[in-house]
This record gives structure tokens, C-alpha cells and sequence, in this order.
């Protein structure tokens, strides 16, 4: 019987394969050997794509007459100098007489499978029988799981044809558009800045990420604040002072006008005062009455909300939150998940699902149960098991088969905790976070009582005309945590008139729905009825003012583009969006990484804010004015997910390179024929005035 190679990765995970099969191996130089099996690894990619002057050396030179360059026939690679020993060793073990069967274990994904096909291809396996392993946790029992329930390769050709694609996309995209904007405009850049020569790198996901930050940028300069003013009576209810919001409805004399800054305030101070005046032309002008005006109670309602927990962590999510939480990058984030994965602390970070699979869900006690010896959440895990509440899981919207493709969400294995307290501090963290959104979603979701008040008010004009307006004010209170115990109870965001953002004030954000409220007073507002009359001490005016577009932070940024560019913070709102997002989520930090290290973005590490630099603003303006699909997220996205459909068999391979081929070769034509040198020299002039103070 023929022996069987594990190929993995990288060396550490090889490791745990060797270990989970309790091989008795000799190790050797890059790989170990049993009598029956051989565990050996790659390091990374071992073979990439020839460069164009591999195809002919007239392409060392850059020329326009040389472009577009696509390869007709067969595309070539090569093993990648710095691990060539690594490869020839791969290369005789996967070749040898006595292996019969490959057991493919590189990372579970498309990049994964991309990296065991070059080198397979390369090194010109043949006649052999080749299992691909696909694990969601490097457990022992996973591991195991995996190589039990291995599927011959030829399985997953849709999605190697999708990892090659993607590979010649961003090979074309990127050497035929670098190459032809450096070649148009590079020399303009250079003399501009007068700091030595400039080529300009283009991407397929890169330019659209600069593009979405200079977009940004563009924006926020373009922004002018708009003053508005809101008129707030104080009203005193059992002795609670509390601030009632006016708002233009049907009836107020101001509905539907002009003079409106959305529906609760105006556009001009003498305005805000003409109704402050006329409300108090009703007052009882008795200067013993403490309280010169009331207010009707129109209504008032009293209801109990529930909040569940959040889905649970894909990637973006998890960057998302570090970021905010931790001020660390998502490449950060990316690489303390791998290492918690590799020392089997949680399961694969590359996915995009936020749920569980139905089969993860029926041992997901197996999870849990290991978690009880975890000191900062074990009691939570130790309810959940002595209540049962993981039983039914599956019939919630955590669990959804439809919604995953490669791998199911984020969580914690229960498993590896004794090599936690070895873990950097950043990691120990991380993982925590990881728990506790996991746990989160057993326990019961948290009650609030949320309760309505409006109230009217007469007013009466100078010119004698009488109105009824109207004043409301929003409570809520939590009266039962549920999950909030596991997740913390979030911090109470108080907005001063200053801070509101750009959509102006609304009910849930106004200064009332803020206030620490108790349940003695929700049982004042238990006695109120309609028709009631409550004091009011006085009416003020508060001022506020627009503010622009928030920049990106490293985290917003990956969500945007996950969304296609859509910075969707709300969490249901990010659920109901479909289809794919910029790059993948094993690609977004790495891509995000790269333009701050070419220096066309700026990332302050200590906020994590990204900025365009002098010259990535410059980038995008030669990029707009040439290939300006390139910045399109929209568009952008529709290749990624036209990569999704050939690796589901929807569209061919052949189909997908004819309509890159043909976009490729459509706007090379377009840039030759362009002549908008001295419309660039204007924008250059533009870009510049904002950063001279900065130099």
C-alpha cells in the first residue's frame, strides 16, 4: 500500500496534522515521515506569475506601443527564488514512487486552493489520487474530521478556476494600467512634486479603495454647516424636570414650510423665537404660578422592546470592533485571529458568514463546555449549559446554512486554554471579545421599557392667529439585561446641540431618550392619561449645526467594503445587504496595508483615521480622469462576485476572461486617445493648496 503525503501551509500547521494523526515521524529537511505517511508543507505561495518580459523581453522596457499585454495561449509561472529549496523538496515528495494518495491541506479557502494548484501544477503531479481536507478549526478532532471526510480535488475546479481568475484580473489590471497611466502621466507627477520618478500603481481593488477615500475627503472639504435651532419646553413631571422636543405637524403653523430645518427645527433664530413668543402669549402671567405655561398631554405610550445579540464574527465585523475598541489595524486584527486559530483557540478567521452551520449547531455544547474553564466567562458558560438555552439554536437566525459559503462564523473552539496565558496581551483581548459575542447569543435578549409622551401647546401669533403645537419626549429604560450581562451594557451617547450629525436631530437621539431614567419614574408616567395637564417652567432655544461626513477609520473602512462602499453601521441594515463586497475578507487589511505603504493613504495609528496623502490624492485624480470605472465600488464589486459565480458553476471561466479581456483592451483605447494633460496640471494645483500647511 502507497504511502500519503499532508501537504499544509505552513510548517506550524503541518505540526498539528502530524500531531492529530499521532504519526510517529522522523523529521527531515522540510517534511517529516512516517512508515505510511509524510507531512510536509509549503511556506506560503512557492510559485507565482512570470512577469511580461518572461514572455518576451521586449516588455522589460515599459512602451505604449507594447500595450495592453494579454497572454495568448498558455500562461506561464515560476517558483519564486526565496523558496525554491522548499518547492524542489515539495515537488519529489508529491512525485514519489511510493505516494499514492495527496491529502491537500492548505488553508480552506481560494487562496488556500490557489497555492496547492500552482504548486502541483509546477512540479507536474500526476497519477495520483488527490483529497482536499477542508477544516473549519485546527482541533485535533477537526483535523481529523477533515481528513475522514476529505473530497477528491476535482470537486473544488470551480473554485480553483475562480482563485486563478482572480490572480490573472488583478495581474492584467494591474501591470497594463500601471503601466499605461505611468507612462501618460507619470513625468507630470514627477515634476510636479520635483521627488524623483513616480510609476503609478493601479489596482482592480486598491484604486477603488484610494478612490473611496479621496471621494471622502472631497466631501468633507466641500461641506458647509448649516446652524439649525430646536425649540425644547421644560416640563415638570413628579418633580422630574424633563426637556419636551417641538415638532412640526399637521396643525403647527409652521408645517410644511420653508422655514423648516427638517421637522424639528428651523433654519433661522428669529423664527424659533416667533414661536417661543407666541407659546408664551398663553402664559397665566401670574408671577406667584412658578409655572406660567402647561402642556395638554396628547398621549402617551408605554411599550417593552426586546434586543437579541448581534450575529455573531466574521472578519470584517472582528476588524471592525478592533479597530474601535483596541486602535489596531485590520492587518492587526487579521494576524492575532490566525495565530488564536493556529493555536486552536477559535475557528477559520477568513469568512464572511456571521452564523453557524446546522451541523456546527447540534455539538455547539462541545464549544461551550470547554469554555467553563475559562476564568473571565466560565460562569456564563456554566449558566448556559445548566439551562440548556444552546438547545434550539438552530431554529434561530444564528444558524443558517444558505448564508454560508466556505466557512461559518467566528467563535471560540473551548479548546487551547492552557496556552492562552502564553498569548501576547493583544491576543488575550481579542479573544475575549471573541467569547463574549459567541456566549452572547444564548442568553436572552436584553428588555427595555420605552415609553412616548406628546404633549400640545396653544399658541397664539401677532397677527392673532391661533395654533396648536405639538412637544414630545422619548424614555428608556433596561429592565432586564439578558444577553447585555455577557456583552457589557453600552455607554449612553450624550450629544450636546454641537455634536448632531449631518441628518439633524431625531427622537431616539434627542437629549431626553439620553437621561438616566429609573423605574420609579416610568410609574409616574404610569399615571398619566390623556388630557392631563402638566406645568411647563419655560421655553428655550437650542442651537446646533451640521457636521461633514466622518472620515474612515481602518475598521469603517473594511466594512465599506464589505458593503461596496456602502459605510452601513447598522447592524440589520449591513444583514439585508447581498451580493459581493471590494476584495474578500482574507484581502481588505492586506490591500489597506499596501496603500499606506506606497504612501498613498495615511493611517494615524493612534485613531486609526485614514487620510489621503498628497501624492494618492494626485493618484486618484489621474485615475478619474482616465479610467474612472476603476474607482466605481459598485463595479468593482460585480467582478468579485462574478469570481463567487464561477467558483458556484454559474459562468464559465472562458466567459469571465472574454468580458476582462474586452474591458481591459476598451479603456486602454480610451486613456490613448485622451489629451488632458493640462486638465491634470489644475488638478494637481487644487490637490496641493491642502497640503502645503501640512509641509
Amino acid at each position: 500500500m502507497g504511502k500519503s503525503v499532508f501537504i499544509a501551509e505552513k510548517p506550524s500547521v503541518a505540526a498539528e496534522f502530524a500531531k492529530a494523526l499521532k504519526l510517529n515521524t522522523s523529521r527531515r529537511d522540510g517534511y517529516m515521515e512516517s512508515e505510511n505517511a509524510i507531512v510536509t508543507w509549503c511556506v506560503g505561495h512557492l510559485v507565482t506569475m512570470s512577469y511580461p518580459e518572461v514572455y518576451d523581453e521586449k516588455y522589460k522596457k515599459w512602451n505604449l506601443k507594447d500595450l495592453p499585454f494579454i497572454p495568448e495561449g498558455e500562461w506561464k509561472y515560476e517558483v519564486i527564488p526565496s523558496v525554491k529549496k522548499q518547492f524542489k523538496i515539495v515537488k519529489d515528495i508529491l512525485n514519489r514512487d511510493d505516494v499514492e494518495t495527496i491529502y491537500v491541506c492548505t488553508d480552506s479557502g481560494r487562496e488556500g486552493e490557489y497555492i496547492y494548484r500552482l504548486v502541483a501544477q509546477e512540479a507536474g503531479v500526476k497519477n495520483k489520487k488527490e483529497k482536499r481536507v477542508w477544516i473549519d478549526s485546527q482541533t485535533e478532532e477537526e483535523i481529523l474530521r477533515g481528513i475522514r471526510e476529505a473530497k477528491d480535488l476535482s470537486e473544488y475546479n470551480n473554485l480553483s478556476d475562480a482563485a486563478y481568475l482572480r490572480a490573472k484580473e488583478d495581474y492584467l489590471m494591474g501591470i497594463n494600467f500601471s503601466r499605461l497611466l505611468t507612462l501618460k502621466y507619470g513625468n507630470s507627477i514627477q515634476n510636479y512634486l520635483k521627488d524623483g520618478w513616480k510609476s503609478i500603481n493601479v489596482g482592480r481593488v486598491m484604486t477603488c479603495v484610494l478612490g473611496m477615500i479621496c471621494n471622502r475627503e472631497r466631501e468633507i472639504r466641500s461641506f458647509v454647516k448649516t446652524p439649525f435651532y430646536r425649540v425644547l419646553a421644560a416640563t415638570d413631571i413628579g418633580g422630574r424636570k424633563i426637556d419636551t422636543e417641538w415638532k412640526a405637524v399637521e396643525g403647527s403653523k409652521f408645517f410644511e414650510t420653508p422655514y423648516l430645518y427638517k421637522e424639528n427645527g428651523f433654519k433661522e433664530k428669529p423664527v424659533a423665537e416667533a414661536l417661543i413668543n407666541a407659546l408664551e402669549r398663553n402664559s397665566t402671567n401670574n408671577e406667584s404660578n412658578a409655572y406660567p405655561l402647561e402642556m395638554t398631554v396628547k398621549s402617551i405610550t408605554m411599550k417593552e422592546e426586546k434586543k437579541q445579540a448581534p450575529l455573531l464574527y466574521n472578519l470584517a465585523e472582528l476588524q471592525n470592533d478592533c479597530s474601535k475598541m483596541f486602535k489596531i489595524s485590520p492587518d492587526e486584527t487579521l494576524n492575532v485571529v490566525q495565530e488564536l486559530y493556529e493555536n486552536k483557540l477559535v475557528t477559520y478567521p477568513r469568512t464572511d458568514a456571521r452564523v453557524l452551520s446546522t451541523a456546527v449547531a447540534k455539538e455547539i455544547h462541545k464549544n461551550i463546555g470547554g469554555l467553563q474553564n475559562y476564568s473571565p466567562c466560565g460562569h456564563f458558560a456554566v449558566n448556559i449549559l445548566k439551562a440548556s438555552s444552546y438547545k434550539g439554536i438552530e431554529k434561530t437566525k444564528y444558524v443558517d446554512d444558505r448564508k454560508i459559503t466556505d466557512h461559518y462564523a467566528i467563535i471560540p473552539t473551548g479548546q487551547g486554554l492552557n496556552g492562552l496565558q502564553k498569548q501576547k496581551p493583544i491576543n488575550q483581548k481579542v479573544y475575549m471579545v471573541i467569547v463574549r459575542r459567541f456566549l452572547s447569543i444564548f442568553y436572552p435578549p436584553a428588555i427595555y421599557k420605552k415609553a412616548s409622551l406628546i404633549g400640545i401647546m396653544p399658541a397664539t401669533y401677532r397677527d392673532e392667529t391661533t395654533t396648536t403645537e405639538q412637544f414630545s419626549s422619548n424614555f428608556k429604560i433596561l429592565v432586564n439585561k439578558g444577553y447585555l450581562e455577557i456583552a457589557g451594557v453600552p455607554k449612553e451617547k450624550k450629544k450636546s446641540a454641537k455634536q448632531e450629525d449631518v441628518e439633524g436631530t431625531n427622537e431616539e437621539n434627542s437629549e431626553n431618550s439620553e437621561l438616566s431614567l429609573d423605574e420609579d419614574f416610568f410609574n409616574l408616567l404610569h399615571n398619566i392619561k390623556k388630557g392631563d395637564k402638566i406645568p411647563v417652567s419655560g421655553t428655550e432655544i437650542k442651537e446646533g449645526e451640521t457636521s461633514p461626513p466622518k472620515r474612515y477609520t481602518s475598521g469603517s473602512l473594511i466594512l465599506a467594503m464589505e458593503n461596496a462602499g456602502q459605510l452601513i453601521e447598522d447592524e440589520d441594515l449591513r444583514a439585508q445587504i447581498k451580493g459581493s463586497g471590494i476584495g474578500t475578507s482574507a484581502t481588505r487589511a492586506e490591500i489597506i496595508k499596501k496603500l499606506v505603504n506606497i504612501k498613498y493613504l495615511s493611517l494615524n495609528k493612534k485613531t486609526q483615521v485614514i487620510t489621503p496623502t498628497q501624492l494618492g490624492e494626485m493618484i486618484f485624480g489621474v485615475v478619474h480622469g482616465s479610467i474612472k470605472s476603476l474607482l466605481n465600488p459598485e463595479l468593482t464589486a460585480s467582478w468579485e462576485l462574478g469570481l463567487t459565480q464561477v467558483a458556484e458553476g454559474k459562468i464559465t471561466s472562458d466567459e469571465y476572461m472574454h468580458k476582462l479581456n474586452e474591458f481591459i483592451r476598451g479603456r486602454f483605447n480610451n486613456v490613448i486617445n485622451l489629451n488632458n494633460s493640462g486638465q491634470m496640471t489644475g488638478y494637481y494645483n487644487y490637490v496641493a493648496q491642502f497640503y502645503r500647511r501640512k509641509k
